[in-house]
């Protein structure tokens, strides 16, 4: 056989090989699709309950996910078609997710190891974070909750309370320096873009002991990084959002310009990171480990807790620096936005908004009237801080102002769990069947291995079981009188409500998140006026958190949230 002959017989060999294999992947693929489109929806065990239908390739993310729309849906959904516990469809008629607005469930599935956070949630916010606390499962997440915990105990945070003053001070000298470069007693300030700086500040000093300084110059390197990717993300599509998670290779090989930027900007957060991370090292093994000296940043108390423990058991650096990166997310945008939904909805309650006003004015003890004219060096050194932090924490009305708006407007707009293996949850509240049987109170719905769960934060947060019949408008008074059928003092939330979650996943700075917002918000109050601008209407938007735009301006200008300040006059 001449060597022409053979490499054809090889040749057709191969081919008939490459064909076989193509052939093995296609029907390989077409099983996969059969099952998931036809076989296990039909054996789901949430095929059966009740819940809103769908054609094939409906998916109902946008019900569940718009903050705009969901207040209504959710109503209408729990309390008028389907009951407290009940199915809807995610991408499309096969994909069944359980919802519930029963406690029972609610506590069943965020304090139950069985559920966890998806992978896709964890890789998306782990490719900007990294591998912190807010994207861990296991014994993983249970070590970082325990070696965190140093950080934000209310002594701790307390020992924060002069940065928290220092800078609401420096943003209340800002605001009162372009109002008068304005030529009048008011000015229209983007009060998101402005709360967020200052929030950025604040956990920069009490973070890190490291000053962005992005109230006065927003070009500081980490500062710029942080916002240009966060920037990025939040206007991220759909389609970037699935390339990300399930073709990440295509980002490394053929990175767009938003990828070479996010990477950039990456590289720039973890080389400042680790200089500081060293640096803060020494300091505290110079220290002997003393918890009780003058280094009260989050690192620091982090860095002495980690280098107490076992060799074995200490958090890598960039395990460390991973913390750091998660807490900056959620310790400066996610209480820079409810400080923001806050003034927003005192604009629209100027009743409220003077009520407030005269609690901090009138507070013993709290000098608010000179307390803007302090240096910065005095303010985050004065011990009076934390006596004057404790006087406005204790502020009875500042702190349902507060609540209220948390529960109105939380940050996340909800969260999702996938079972790990099959399960039974308990219910309190009857499940009826679209068969017509019923699933009686303190029995079980079933749910397989793999099937998510949808936490509607914000939808508990105004179920009116719960809240009483105005459970979706303002009412600061709710919480000293608790409107007829309202039970929210047995409710399972920190700070009883949702927004900080509970259970294995609840958010561990919400001291740190309710003492920043309110010191902010007594600071500003007493000085300035807030009020709607005339023509603008005020939208939500749902990415990640759940942040401020202008009505039919989001694409053009992004997140935004415009209010008139005016200094205030007695």
């Amino acid at each position: 056989m001449d060597c022409s002959a053979a490499a054809f017989l090889l040749f057709s060999w191969l081919a008939k090989v490459v064909g076989l294999l193509a052939a093995l992947v296609v029907a390989r693929g077409l099983l996969w699709l059969v099952n998931l489109l036809l076989v296990a929806p039909w054996f789901d065990p949430l095929r059966n309950l009740p819940g809103p239908d769908a054609s094939a390739f409906k998916s109902h993310f946008s019900e569940v996910n718009d903050p705009d729309i969901t207040p209504q849906i959710y109503h209408d959904w729990a309390s008028n078609l389907f009951g407290k516990t009940f199915r809807y469809h995610g991408y499309g008629r096969h994909d069944y997710r359980l919802m519930s607005f029963d406690l029972r469930v609610l506590s069943h599935v965020l304090t139950s190891p069985v559920y966890e956070k998806p992978w896709q949630t964890r890789s998306y916010l782990g490719r900007l974070l990294g591998r912190g606390v807010f994207n861990m499962e296991g014994a993983e997440h249970k070590a970082l909750r325990k070696l965190i915990g140093p950080a934000f105990t209310a002594q701790a945070v307390k020992g924060m309370t002069p940065i928290f003053f220092q800078k609401a001070e420096e943003l209340a000298d800002r605001w009162d320096a372009l109002i008068s470069a304005n030529g009048s007693t008011t000015a229209t300030l983007d009060v998101a873009h402005w709360i967020s700086r200052t929030a950025f500040d604040i956990f920069g000093l009490a973070g890190f002991d490291y000053h962005f300084n992005a109230l006065h110059d927003e070009s500081e390197a980490v500062y710029s990084a942080y916002r240009r990717m966060f920037a990025i993300s939040d206007k991220a599509s759909p389609l970037r959002v699935l390339k990300q998670l399930y073709l990440p290779i295509v980002e490394k090989i053929w990175p767009d310009q938003d990828d070479k930027i996010t990477q950039q900007c990456l590289k720039t957060i973890r080389d400042s990171g680790i200089g500081l991370l060293h640096a803060k090292r020494e300091t505290c093994v110079a220290e002997k480990l003393d918890f009780h000296s003058e280094e009260k940043d989050i690192l620091s108390l982090l860095i002495k807790s980690n280098l107490s423990n076992e060799p074995s058991n200490r958090l890598s650096d960039a395990d460390l620096l991973d913390q750091l990166s998660s807490f900056l997310f959620a310790g400066s945008d996610s209480t820079a936005l409810a400080i923001t939904w806050c003034l927003h909805i005192l604009s629209q309650y100027p009743e409220i908004q003077s009520r407030l006003r005269a609690e901090i004015i009138s507070a013993p003890a709290l000098d608010t009237a000179t307390s803007s004219k302090r240096n910065s060096t005095s303010s985050v050194s004065s011990t009076s801080s934390v006596m004057q932090a404790d006087t406005i924490d204790a502020l009875p009305y500042l702190d349902a102002v507060f609540r209220e708006t948390l529960r109105i407007s939380p940050p996340v707009h909800g969260t999702v769990r996938v079972a790990t293996t099959d399960d039974l949850i308990p219910i309190s509240s009857p499940v009826v069947l679209r068969d017509g049987k019923i699933i009686g109170e303190n029995e079980h719905i079933r749910i397989k291995k793999g099937s998510f769960v949808h936490i509607p934060l914000e939808g508990i947060n105004m179920a009116e079981d719960i809240w009483g019949p105005d459970a979706r408008q303002f009412n600061p008074d709710r919480w000293t009188s608790h409107p007829a059928g309202a039970t929210p003092p047995s409710f399972p939330g920190l700070a009883n409500i949702m927004s900080f979650s509970f259970g294995r996943a609840s958010c561990p700075g919400y001291r740190f998140a309710l003492l920043e917002a309110k010191i902010v918000i007594a600071t500003l109050l007493p000085q300035f006026v807030f009020s709607p601008v005339e023509g603008i209407e005020i939208g939500k938007y749902n990415s990640v958190l759940t942040r401020p735009f202008v009505r039919e301006k989001l694409a053009s200008e992004g997140i935004q949230l415009p209010l008139r300040v005016s200094r205030y006059v007695d």
